[in-house]
């Protein structure tokens, strides 16, 4: 556990604007993240990315995890941070820490609107994208692996029905419309475009559903019901709509002042796209109202309290996994070395008994001596089970630096005997 970390800039303390000058275009993912494993020194790593915050998981290969924000700025920037710079942009968690923000991020407990789901499916994505790349290795698809499973768990107490910020964008839609019927676009095919269609159908609005390749368009159209079209002839040529839902994981604008001036209807934009689909300034000349993932996240923190006290069952859940999992890491962080402590009992044991056996001993019959020298390695290892059992009960609780020391002095004193 002590050699994970997590490197991350969330809407805790930035905006929407500042996170998406920090994220990696989907396309460029599968070169860009052995650059990435290259920044910090052959870590293994892992990029996520979603509507609020980027997170790069790392775990080191050799020693702990340390600060590497730095390197995480470097790489995402394209250039050395000014002083300070790095850690005003990002936030940084080793260790323990490191995995039990984790388990709270993939659980949605870090999310803007405490609970929801999307956070699990784009963690899994993000995962199956750097296990593609091949830049993951064993420590780090075990946490993220626990991580996934955690999130799955809390789904079993009672998490089904949680909120999303998906569901601030249809209530919004919904108070637009005041009972009248509209046609709702969605433009991509992401998980909150499919949360917000599907919450949508329930309030009977018609769906269009817009994507650059049509036919993921047209397979969501016949999930949710509704029709798809594809984006180069929305562009040309939008319906007339009552909304407008964005959520596609573009890296520039898709709609500028030319597509917004074509829409008829005046229909309300929510865009939670980072960086925007839809270009702020061009909705705002337009006389176009635009909801972007600044208003959404304020207008979910301000319930956050409410949701968290209602997810507390999933938290103690957390904890107790987390200590499973403390327990067990730390027992195979040093198992190499336990083993080889109680081999060298054994070792000392069998070289004592040599001696005696050809010193004291010799007179012995060969039955007698093999007796003797079973007798030994078993006393051998009995005696090397209780620092055994104390080295495995402190290994969660000290660091890796003091567990080192104490397996370097007993080398030591072997070596010295």
């Amino acid at each position: 556990m002590h050699r994970f970390g997590v490197v991350g800039v969330s809407y805790r303390h930035a905006s929407s604007a500042d996170i998406a000058k920090l994220a990696i275009a989907k396309a460029d993912l599968p070169e860009q993240l052995p650059r990435l494993r290259v920044a910090l020194h052959g870590a293994e790593v892992c990029y996520l990315a979603t509507c609020n915050r980027v997170e790069i998981l790392f775990a080191e290969f050799d020693r702990p995890a340390i600060d590497r924000r730095v390197d995480v700025f470097r790489a995402l920037v394209g250039r050395d941070p000014a002083s300070g710079e790095a850690a005003s942009t990002f936030r940084t968690w080793t260790g323990e820490a490191a995995v039990e923000h984790l388990l709270l991020l993939a659980c949605g407990l870090d999310s803007a609107q405490a609970g929801e789901q999307e956070i699990f499916a784009q963690l899994r994505g993000a995962w199956q994208t750097a296990r593609a790349a091949q830049v993951t290795g064993p420590l780090l698809d075990r946490i993220v692996g626990e991580a996934l499973s955690m999130a799955r768990n809390a789904n079993r107490l009672g998490r089904q029905n949680s909120p999303s910020l998906a569901d601030l964008a249809v209530e919004r839609i919904v108070e637009r419309f005041s009972g009248r019927s509209a046609e709702v676009a969605l433009l991509g095919v992401s998980p909150m475009t499919r949360r917000c269609g599907a919450r949508l159908r329930a309030q009977n609005a018609a769906l269009v559903i817009v994507n650059r390749s049509l036919e993921p368009a047209e397979e969501l159209a016949r999930t949710l019901g509704g029709r798809a079209m594809a984006l180069e002839d929305f562009r040309a040529s939008p319906p007339s709509l009552g909304a407008l839902v964005c959520a596609s994981g573009a890296s520039e604008a898709l709609l500028g002042a030319p597509e917004l001036a074509k829409l008829a209807g005046n229909p309300l934009i929510v865009d939670f796209g980072v960086p925007p689909n839809v270009d702020p300034g061009a909705a705002k000349s337009a006389g176009l109202t635009r909801i972007g993932m600044d208003d959404l996240v304020q207008t979910a923190r301000d319930a956050r309290v409410t949701h968290l006290l209602r997810l507390a069952p999933i938290r103690a859940a957390i904890d107790e996994r987390l200590g499973r999992l403390r327990t067990e890491l730390a027992a195979r962080a040093i198992g190499p070395q336990l083993a080889q402590l109680r081999d060298t009992f054994v070792r000392i044991a069998g070289a004592e008994m040599d001696r005696l056996l050809k010193s004291d001993l010799q007179d012995l019959d060969e039955e007698r001596r093999a007796r003797l020298a079973g007798w030994a390695t078993a006393l051998a290892q009995r005696l090397a089970h209780l620092p055994l059992s104390g080295m495995r009960a402190a290994a969660e609780h000290a660091s890796s630096e003091a567990t080192e020391a104490f397996f370097r002095e007993a080398r030591l004193r072997r070596d010295a005997d």
